[in-house]
């Protein structure tokens, strides 16, 4: 059985890239996601375990010493890793997993192996970022404030992807993806 590859999806906060995911998923059962660990809260009908990983700071600090994490970073006053372990698990299964990590992550990754394909994900328009992030009904004014300044700081970031991707229509934007991904393990 070949060995699944490992890529990078980045996006600001609202692009999208969790329903791009979803649709993918469900088209293409080679393909998975991994699951971070996180020292955020949960939210909504978010599940330890399927969403993210939910541990005390105390605890993620001492995973990341112990050298468990691919990658880690701190994003809005939360750190978020990802399980070494758990994605080379998954990749001797013969899947191909994504990394829905931030562009902290991505670049320590990159650094790391040159063999990961990274993708950048934007929305069409920072007006477009704030109507989704409103939409969503998660956050705070003064949270989609901060998220859309963080998303400009982001966007500048997508230079350092192999590829970009412009999220107009979720089903366009998913097969785009579908098609870096296949051309990556056709290789």
């Amino acid at each position: 059985m070949k060995r699944g590859n490992i890529f990078i999806l980045s996006a600001p906060s609202g692009a999208g890239k969790s329903s791009v995911l979803s649709s993918l998923i469900e088209m293409e059962k080679n393909i998975t996601t991994s699951v971070s660990h996180t020292t955020r809260e949960p939210r909504g009908n978010e599940k330890n375990g399927l969403d993210y990983y939910f541990v005390s700071k105390s605890r993620f600090l001492e995973m990341a010493k112990d050298g468990e994490f691919l990658e880690f970073a701190e994003v809005f006053g939360n750190l978020y890793g990802t399980s070494k372990k758990a994605i080379a698990e998954k990749q001797e299964k013969g899947l191909d997993v994504i990394l829905e990590i931030d562009w902290q992550g991505a670049n320590q990754l990159m650094a790391l192996d040159s063999d990961i394909t990274s993708i950048f994900l934007l929305p069409p328009s920072l007006s477009d970022l704030e109507a989704r992030l409103i939409k969503r009904g998660q956050d705070s004014q003064e949270s989609i404030n901060r998220r859309l300044a963080q998303a400009e700081d982001d966007m500048r970031q997508s230079a350092n992807y192999q590829h970009t991707l412009t999220n107009n229509i979720l089903e366009e934007t998913r097969d785009q993806l579908f098609s870096i991904i296949k051309n990556r393990s056709e290789t």
